[in-house]
C-alpha cells in the first residue's frame, strides 16, 4: 500500500492529508535531527520521499545510501502512520507539521535538522492556546538530574515566578531541576511544556509518571518521536536542541562541568537565544558548569524570574524591580546635614563645633543649626562644649 493511500483500521470521516501521513511515517523511520533526511524533504517533499522509500527508489534519486533506503522500505511495511494519528487524537492531542497555523516557526532556525513534525498531547483551549502562541512567551529551565536541595528550591521558585509573570516554563520532565521547574509552574496554576525524548504516551522516567500525566492534562507534552517510542541516551541530547530552539531563552540552574544541561545552553547560544545561569556555591561541583558559562561570557547571571523576564521580555514591559537595601533614617537627611553627621567622630568625647564645621566644610552657624536638628532626630547629643554620637543600646 502506498503512502498516499494508507488507511487506518477504521477509516476516519476526514482522512489526514498525505503530507501529514508521510511526515508521521518519517517520525517512526528516522532519528530526530537527521540532516540528510531534512535536505531530502526540502528537495523532494515528504510525500515523494516516503513514496520513494516504499518503492525502493534508486539512491541517486533520493540522495541517500541504498542500504538505508532498503531498511526504510522494510520498516514501512510494519506500521501504519494513520493509526498513530488516530491514537494521538484519542489521547487528546495531535500531530502538527511545518505549514500548520500551530507550528512554531522558530524551530526553522534548526535548518536541515528541524523536526519533521511534532506530536503534541493536550488539546488547545482558552487556557491552552496553540503551541506556536505558547512558545512566543516561553523560557526553558534546565539543570542537573541529581540536583542539590538548593538547586531544587531555586528551580521551583524560578518556575513559579516565571509562571506568575505570564511566562510558559519549558523543560524535559526529568528528575531534579526539570521536575522542580514544572512543579513550580503548576503550583501557581501556570503553564508548562515538557519536551520528551520518547513518545508522548510514554512516561519516562517512571518516577515522574504522575507529573507527566498532569502536564498532559494541564499543559502540553511535545515530542518528535512517534507514539510508543522509547527514550535513548542519544535522543535525550537531540531533544535538547528542540528545547533551545522553541523558547526565548534558556536558564541553567545547576550543572556540573559535563552536564547534559550545558548542551541545551550551548544550543541556545548557537541559535542566538538568551542563555542565563543561576549562580551557586563556589564549593559545589554541580554549579561548576554554570559558573564556567557565566565567567566565559556565554551566559548572563540571573537570580530571579523577574530578571529572566527583563532579559528576554519586551523592552520596557518586563522590567525587574530595582533592588535596594533597607532605607535607613540617615538616608532621608539633606546633604549638608548628612555631612555634619559624618563629621562627628565615634569617640566618647566627640568634637567641638569648630572642628565639625571644618570637616563638614560649613560655617559654624550652619553647623550648630544642623547639630540641633540631628539632636532632635536622636543622632547626636551635646557633651559639654563637644558634640558626640548617641550610643545605641
Amino acid at each position: 500500500m502506498r503512502p498516499t493511500a494508507w488507511a487506518a483500521p477504521t477509516a476516519p470521516p476526514d482522512p489526514p492529508e498525505p503530507e501529514r501521513i508521510s511526515r508521521a511515517a518519517l517520525t517512526r523511520l528516522i532519528e530526530p535531527g537527521d540532516a540528510a533526511i531534512g535536505r531530502a524533504v526540502q528537495r523532494l517533499g515528504a510525500v515523494r520521499l516516503v513514496q520513494g522509500f516504499y518503492e525502493g527508489a534508486p539512491a541517486s534519486r533520493l540522495g541517500l545510501g541504498a542500504d538505508r533506503i532498503a531498511a526504510y522500505q522494510e520498516r514501512l511495511r510494519k506500521f501504519n502512520p494513520a493509526t498513530d494519528l488516530e491514537r494521538i487524537a484519542r489521547l487528546g492531542g495531535k500531530f502538527i507539521i511545518p505549514g500548520d497555523s500551530e507550528w512554531p516557526s522558530q524551530l526553522d532556525d534548526l535548518g536541515d535538522g528541524r523536526p519533521v513534525g511534532l506530536w503534541v498531547r493536550g488539546l488547545p483551549s482558552q487556557r491552552l492556546p496553540s503551541l506556536r502562541l505558547l512558545a512566543l512567551r516561553s523560557v526553558a529551565v534546565v539543570g542537573s538530574r541529581a540536583c542539590t536541595a538548593y538547586g531544587r528550591h531555586i528551580a521551583g521558585q524560578l518556575g513559579s515566578e516565571l509562571a506568575e509573570r505570564g511566562w510558559v516554563v519549558v523543560s524535559g520532565a526529568a528528575h531534579g531541576v526539570d521536575t522542580a521547574a514544572h512543579l513550580g509552574a503548576l503550583a501557581v496554576n501556570g503553564m508548562t511544556i515538557a519536551v520528551l525524548a520518547s513518545g508522548v504516551d510514554i512516561c519516562y522516567p517512571r518516577g515522574n509518571e504522575a507529573l507527566i500525566e498532569r502536564i498532559g492534562r494541564d499543559g502540553l507534552l511535545v515530542s518528535e518521536l512517534a507514539l510508543g517510542m522509547n527514550p535513548t541516551r542519544f535522543r535525550f541530547v537531540l531533544r535538547n536542541r528542540v528545547i533551545a530552539a522553541l523558547t526565548r531563552g534558556t536558564v541553567v540552574v545547576e550543572a556540573a562541568s559535563r552536564s547534559g544541561a550545558l548542551s541545551t545552553a550551548r544550543r541556545a547560544r548557537d541559535l542566538n537565544r538568551h542563555t542565563m545561569g543561576i549562580p551557586g556555591p563556589i564549593t559545589s561541583e554541580l554549579s561548576a558548569g554554570v559558573h564556567t558559562l557565566i565567567r566565559s561570557g556565554a551566559a548572563t547571571m540571573v537570580t530571579s524570574g523577574a530578571e529572566v523576564g527583563e532579559l528576554i521580555g519586551s523592552i520596557g514591559a518586563d522590567l525587574a524591580p530595582e533592588r535596594a537595601g533597607p532605607l535607613l533614617p540617615r538616608d532621608a537627611l539633606e546633604p549638608p546635614v548628612a555631612r555634619v553627621l559624618e563629621a562627628v567622630p565615634a569617640s566618647a568625647d566627640g568634637a567641638p563645633v569648630q572642628r565639625l564645621a571644618h570637616y563638614a566644610a560649613l560655617s559654624e552657624t550652619a553647623t550648630v543649626q544642623h547639630l540641633h536638628e540631628l539632636s532632635s532626630l536622636g543622632f547626636v547629643e551635646r557633651h559639654g562644649a563637644h558634640w558626640r554620637l548617641v550610643r545605641r543600646k
